[in-house]
């Protein structure tokens, strides 16, 4: 095996280039990171909890962590695998491994998919969290319906689309990052407080073998999706400075192991309290499950949509770049203002659109965590690494990478079909405004 660090990239810092500003420190990783991982997909761990059992389900939580933390590493030492070269972009460092005609038509797709699936469960998600901190601030006024506040949190996006790039937003990552533990401890705390509900029950829910099978896919999906940081690794990575001997792999991997850290914090106790407190009967997010302290959960609640508002920018900013790229060099749309107000207000209006047409929080979670999320998160990387590095056959790394490819394509298979399932089921009984 080809060890990455054997030949350091002869990388210039480049931190004085304003169309690529590279001024990020470590923990700017961290906040990136924790905002594009921590957020809708932690509070529909319980209810993946309730279709897989307490020993699967916690092997699949701890499972899914170790492998996509070392997917994560895999994308951090290849960022600059070609001294003098930096792939900032994943559809780059496809075409690298893969070739320039078949790289992106492998890669492209699979990180839209991501991307595109984040901002669309996180347009669901901030409508959800909105309704129901209204209805606990205030819960004599008259009800609005589901899709009019997912419309509300849109209208914040819409502005939120200007900002020019990652480094600009780095404020509310923070802020987003912040919430998104902070939510997370309420959410375990408040469910130990008050303990199981009556008649709690840890069974498997009944049904036909089909029902439970479909059930227990979908779950796995929105295992999956809970570790959908993979997606924008190596723009975050793009924000850091490198030199010959300070290459960005070091503060890159500092950060995204504190990320994860801070994801173990959230995840884990959330997942394992909620279960605990409403057993197989709890929601598909676990926020609207609980009622008491109204002024606890309507807070959690406003968290949430604080998070979501910077995770969708993160998810959304590359999008932006590749969409005025294209309009620039291709159609000849000059650049300015204009050119980013109609561009991105047009994505902005088309997630807002599909998030209005499916608002199934759950069901979204599991077809996109296994269709998109698991490629990018599980597998994406290993093949690329196992075409760059070449490691022996049979060698601890070849076995390893082949190991998460299997587990991956099979994750992505089961959890798909699971997802697309629940999806069709749940469309042909929604009322849209009723």
């Amino acid at each position: 095996m080809v060890s990455s660090s054997s030949v350091l990239p002869k990388v210039v810092d480049d931190a004085t280039d304003q169309s690529t500003p590279r001024r990020a420190k470590w923990w700017y990783v961290t906040f990136h990171n924790v905002t594009a991982m921590v957020g809708a997909g932690v509070l529909s761990l319980p209810y993946a909890m309730a279709h897989l059992g307490w020993g699967p389900g916690a092997v699949a939580l701890l499972a899914s962590w170790g492998i996509t933390l070392y997917t994560l590493w895999l994308l951090i030492q290849l960022h600059e695998c070609v001294p003098g070269v930096r792939f900032d972009r994943l559809r780059d460092l496809g075409a690298h491994a893969l070739g320039p005609r078949l790289g992106p038509w492998v890669v492209v797709p699979q990180q839209l998919i991501v991307q595109l699936g984040c901002d669309m469960v996180y347009m669901v998600t901030g409508g959800n969290c909105l309704q129901k901190f209204a209805e606990s601030v205030c819960p004599t006024c008259a009800p609005l319906h589901q899709s009019y506040w997912i419309c509300i949190f849109g209208s914040f996006q819409f502005l939120l689309s200007q900002f020019p790039n990652l480094d600009a937003i780095t404020a509310v990552s923070f802020l987003a990052a912040a919430m998104s533990l902070s939510y997370s401890t309420i959410s375990w705390a408040a469910c130990v407080a008050r303990g199981p509900v009556s008649g709690v029950s840890y069974a498997y829910k009944g049904g036909t073998a089909a029902d439970s099978t479909f059930r227990v896919f979908s779950a796995l999906g929105q295992v999956a999706f809970a570790y959908a940081g993979h997606g924008v690794v190596l723009e975050i990575q793009a924000t850091i400075p490198s030199t010959p001997t300070k290459p960005s792999r070091a503060p890159m991997w500092k950060g995204t192991v504190a990320a994860y850290l801070v994801t173990a914090a959230c995840y884990f106790p959330v997942a394992l309290a909620g279960y605990w407190a409403f057993g197989r009967d709890v929601g598909d997010n676990v926020l609207v499950a609980l009622q008491r302290p109204p002024w606890l959960v309507a807070a959690a609640n406003m968290m949430v949509v604080i998070h979501v508002l910077g995770s969708y920018q993160v998810y959304a900013m590359p999008i932006f770049e590749t969409m005025e790229t294209i309009l620039i060099t291709r159609f000849r749309v000059p650049q300015g203002w204009l050119l980013r107000l109609v561009a991105r207000s047009a994505y902005v209006a088309f997630t807002l659109f599909i998030a209005v047409t499916f608002p199934f929080f759950g069901d979204l979670l599991g077809f996109f965590g296994g269709f998109g999320f698991t490629p990018t998160s599980y597998f994406l990387p290993c093949i690329l690494w196992l075409k760059i590095k070449k490691p022996p056959r049979f060698s601890a790394s070849w076995l390893a990478n082949w190991g998460c490819i299997v587990v991956g394509v099979l994750l992505m298979l089961a959890s798909t079909i699971g997802g697309l399932r629940s999806i069709i089921q749940d469309a042909a009984t929604f009322q849209f405004y009723s």
